[in-house]
């Protein structure tokens, strides 16, 4: 791939990414958290479903695959997309992208617990620390300017993040070997069940929502676009760049998700989250853009 077409499908990716936080701002404002996840994953599963029968790529082989599948799939999409969607309805896209920025930090201490060949260096400690002062500073402002609710939703963000990382590092630990539209597919399909599950005992008859125009345009949006096409351009770049220039990528989406919460939904920060915030993003580019060590060294 030429390098302008690698400059365009990371832009793309970035804008993708960072403007799904607003995608569900707006659609949790209509549609209950557990429904609207349930239903935008069941959508994104189609064309990626066609995705991997056109490429002919083949089904995990060994009861440990799919028992990887099963159990990353419930906490990556069940638990940790539930909790996001939840905690938009009570604080700023902006912030919920911001505090989900942690996610690599986690990733960086359980990969420690469970990758012997991604040991605990003192750039990933200093990221993870600065990173935890970061999110103290954002659970200030919250709990004192907007609330206990708002705190309880940005708490619910962080365990979002941590409980994707513990799956990402079990995926890097035992999946290496499954086709990434293969994993995302099936990871997507077992978290389809508590969701499915959980929506109806909780949320009840999802007829009975407000289906707006605007929930089913973020559905959509983020079905087919933020995940099914996201997906695919993502499959592509990481053919063609280092893996580490497509980590610092969740730092430019985050900006952009500030951004576009700011524009166009009037979004605003008190001091201490904005302060919190760069610290959250300062941690997290630290722990990711520090020198790799050699082969030898590991």
């Amino acid at each position: 791939m030429s390098r302008a077409g690698v400059s365009v499908i990371w832009a793309a990716l970035t804008f993708i990414w960072g403007s799904t936080w607003l995608f569900i701002k707006l659609g949790v404002q209509d549609i209950p958290p557990l429904t609207f996840s349930a239903v935008r994953f069941f959508l994104a599963m189609v064309p990626l479903g066609l995705f991997i029968v056109i490429r002919g790529l083949p089904l995990p082989s060994t009861r440990s695959d799919w028992k990887l599948l099963a159990g990353t799939g419930v906490f990556s999409f069940s638990v940790s997309y539930s909790l996001v969607c939840w905690a938009e309805i009570h604080i700023a896209s902006g912030l919920t992208a911001v505090l989900f920025t942690t996610f690599p930090l986690f990733g960086q201490v359980f990969a420690h617990l469970y990758l012997p060949s991604e040991p605990f260096r003192t750039r990933k400690v200093l990221g993870v620390v600065l990173g935890i002062a970061g999110v103290a500073m954002i659970f200030w402002d919250q709990v004192s300017l907007e609330g206990r609710m708002a705190l309880w939703g940005s708490l619910a963000v962080v365990v979002s993040a941590a409980v994707s990382a513990v799956s990402g590092v079990f995926v890097k630990r035992q999946g290496g070997h499954l086709d990434a539209a293969v994993l995302s597919f099936w990871q997507m399909a077992f978290g389809l069940i508590p969701l499915a599950a959980g929506a109806l005992l909780v949320e009840g008859d999802p007829l009975s929502h407000g289906w707006s125009g605007r929930a089913w345009i973020s559905i959509g949006y983020l079905a087919f676009v933020g995940t099914s096409l996201a997906f695919v351009l993502w499959y592509r770049l990481i053919q063609a760049i280092e893996v580490t220039k497509a980590q610092i990528m969740p730092l430019f989406n985050t900006l952009v998700a500030v951004v576009l919460g700011w524009v166009l939904m009037g979004e605003t920060y008190g001091a201490a989250a904005l302060g919190g915030g760069a610290v959250v993003l300062a941690g997290t580019a630290l722990a990711l853009t520090g020198p790799r060590p050699s082969p030898e060294g590991r």
